[in-house]
């Protein structure tokens, strides 16, 4: 896995927050955004699309499935590839 800026890892997280309507400090590298913060599959697509739009990366549907938390976010924005 490529290593990740503090600054994408950001601006991950600020994506994310706004999308689940909750304040930073509320989420946490390993909360899960399902079971800890009552999200939905179409907020995980929501964020999917962000992501994509943000950062110029193409992230599968399959995808979504990992992206349970911020780490896994991380990682799959890090291993997408760029459009």
């Amino acid at each position: 896995m490529s290593t990740m800026t503090s600054d994408r890892r950001s601006a991950i997280k600020e994506i994310v927050c706004d999308i689940l309507e909750l304040e930073e400090d509320e989420v946490t590298e390993t909360s899960l955004f399902i079971d800890d913060h009552g999200a939905d599959s179409l907020r995980a697509i929501e964020i999917l699309a962000s992501l994509e739009k943000e950062f110029g990366i193409t992230i599968d549907q399959s995808e979504l499935a990992q992206m349970i938390n911020l780490e896994a976010v991380y990682k799959v924005v890090a291993e997408a590839p760029v459009r």
